[in-house]
């Protein structure tokens, strides 16, 4: 059983993860003025790579590398490797012509992408409460994109192309996840995350130019330098946490991030208004932003809270108390 401060500390790591995959594209989009998404990306991945080499080497868990002279799953670490270097590569790319809310919102389709593929190659059934939160986080999408959607399909506006960009990120995200998913049975996430950002670091380094680092000012460097912490940090905090409470619910706490990113960006806005722009929606687009997470959530953990038959088990478990 696990125990209480255990449950605690977990759900304040999983908020911790959150927020920071929250922040992240704001952070993006302010370093994107001095440098390119595809150096951006390998900074983020370069600072990631060292953070995780130093802890390893702290810990002396470096993993043993014999175990991909197996040819699958020397393939299935490729895939997650440039799983998640096209993800990082895309979603910088798709924040140059997005808000930060609005790239996260589209991030979250990469949660569908993966239960729907995981339900085809794993032969894992889709839950009525996934395909229900799946339905959700579509209608959602709608709504929050209700003053583009015609122009996504009729026009390659700038805004447009953001948005597929962004659906692009969340595929090979997904891609990457599948892959993680079976490499997790033989690798602790640490250790797969370090062979990963090593990838993604020596492939993606002949295509970035490093050296526009060095027209950044002090405010552009740290954003830049925040990125590849924020990396570290997040996905710390999120292996951290599930190490101490039930994954699902971990899931659905981060699904939190579009919240988040929607209620830095007008806060960086007021404060800053010179460096960061406020962002408009209408009512529509609120209802779709609450709608996406709602759906991402209930997606995750709907099956603890609803059943086809029984209906609402928080009923059903308070009257068992």
């Amino acid at each position: 059983m696990i125990k209480q401060q255990n449950v605690k500390l977990g759900f304040a790591l999983a908020m911790l993860t959150a927020v920071m995959w929250g922040i992240v594209p704001i952070a993006i989009k302010y370093a994107l003025v001095v440098v390119d998404p595809l150096t951006l990306a390998w900074s983020r991945l370069a600072i990631s790579a060292l953070g995780i080499t130093i802890w390893l080497a702290y810990k002396k868990q470096f993993p043993n590398l014999m175990m991909f002279k197996k040819r699958r799953r020397f393939i299935l670490l490729m895939i997650a490797g440039f799983g998640l270097l096209g993800n990082f590569a895309l979603f910088a790319s798709a924040v140059q012509y997005l808000s930060a809310t609005a790239s996260q919102v589209v991030a979250q389709t990469g949660i569908m992408i993966f239960m729907i593929s995981s339900a085809f190659i794993f032969k894992e059934r889709l839950r009525p409460t996934q395909i229900i939160g799946i339905l959700v986080l579509l209608t959602g999408l709608v709504l929050f994109f209700n003053k583009n959607i015609v122009d996504l399909f009729s026009n390659m506006s700038a805004y447009s192309i953001g948005i597929w960009l962004g659906l692009l990120a969340s595929v090979s995200w997904a891609c990457y996840a599948l892959a993680q998913k079976v490499l997790l049975r033989k690798l602790r996430a640490e250790q797969l995350l370090w062979l990963i950002y090593l990838i993604c670091t020596v492939f993606l380094l002949p295509f970035t130019s490093p050296s526009k680092m060095a027209n950044a000012d002090a405010t552009q460097l740290f954003a830049i330098i925040f990125c590849g912490l924020n990396t570290i940090i997040a996905y710390g905090a999120l292996v951290m946490a599930m190490e101490r409470w039930q994954a699902a619910q971990v899931s659905a706490i981060t699904t939190l991030t579009p919240l988040f990113a929607l209620i830095f960006s007008d806060l960086f806005a007021l404060i800053w208004p010179e460096k960061f722009a406020m962002q408009y929606l209408n009512i529509l687009g609120y209802i779709g932003a609450v709608s996406v997470v709602a759906g991402a959530m209930f997606a995750t953990i709907g099956h603890y809270l609803w059943h086809p038959r029984k209906g609402w088990l928080i009923n059903l478990n308070k009257g068992e108390e």
